[in-house]
């Protein structure tokens, strides 16, 4: 193979992120406009069982962007993470994303470093590429962000500014509702990755050779499950949730996350 028959290399950049708990690596991957502290729900009870890696996405939380010439689409931003994975010495771990990061993680699959997938409210399976985004509430969190920590002590404020994502925005509490708000509205590169993401699709499903589960919320505004997936392809519905299940039910997000690991997750399949 010559210089010119090898596919281009993506760009990567080095990822801020936590380690925590003990066992076997499980990563976890935000979504767009969000940032590593947004699965603090799961932290105790997947902790219990795995050593966790929770980056922030390139251009997310304490991230730096990718270059201005490298399209930020989602297997870039898992170069990146499998970058992150070769710095800390884990050759393949079981991944878990939301939204963006689902995506994210399936493309960990296609690089072989996910030993399972377990992709809650997945981007990407739309039928094709999506237009533009309408950004008016991202300019209102920006214009309202250094007053969040008093506004989001409001429950009304909460449901108001959470209700796209979460089911039930009157579980989440006023600090991390004022963080998760902030994070969308600061990220560098939310710009880059969301016109990357709206310009493409996920078409490669049937191509992984490792377990996957796409675990959808029941009240999601925003995505909804492809019509038709591969066999051996599991599919969940989790009841009551939307986008960010792990704040509307961390306990059953936890279970589905474990089983999936476990490659247990027929219980769950509708």
């Amino acid at each position: 193979m010559t210089a010119l028959d090898r596919p281009p290399t993506l760009a990567t950049v080095p990822l801020a992120y936590d380690r925590i708990g003990s066992g076997p690596p499980l990563v976890l991957v935000h979504g767009l406009g969000g940032e590593r502290h947004v699965w603090e729900p799961l932290l105790a009870p997947l902790g219990e069982h795995h050593t966790l890696v929770i980056p922030d996405l390139p251009g997310f939380g304490a991230s730096p962007q990718l270059p201005a010439y490298e399209p930020a689409t989602a297997a870039a931003l898992a170069a990146s993470v499998a970058r992150l994975l070769d710095e800390l010495g884990i050759v393949e771990a079981d991944v878990v994303g939301n939204s963006l990061g689902g995506w994210v993680s399936l493309e960990l699959a296609l690089l072989g470093r996910a030993r399972t997938v377990t992709a809650l409210c997945p981007a990407g399976f739309w039928t094709r590429p999506l237009g533009p985004r309408r950004d008016g509430a991202r300019r209102l969190a920006q214009a309202t962000r250094r007053f969040l920590p008093l506004l989001t002590r409001s429950g009304r404020v909460r449901q108001a500014a959470l209700a796209g994502t979460v089911a039930h925005p009157e579980r989440v509490p006023p600090r991390s509702a004022a963080r998760m708000i902030s994070s969308y509205a600061s990220a560098p590169g939310f710009l880059a990755a969301d016109a990357a993401m709206r310009a493409s699709r996920f078409a490669r499903i049937a191509d992984l050779d490792v377990p996957v589960t796409l675990a959808w919320g029941e009240r999601d505004r925003l995505l909804s499950p492809p019509r038709a997936l591969p066999d051996g392809v599991v599919s969940l519905s989790l009841p009551d949730c939307g986008h960010l299940p792990m704040w509307d039910d961390p306990r059953l997000v936890a279970r589905v996350v474990l089983d999936a690991v476990g490659r247990d997750v027929t219980a769950h399949a509708t």
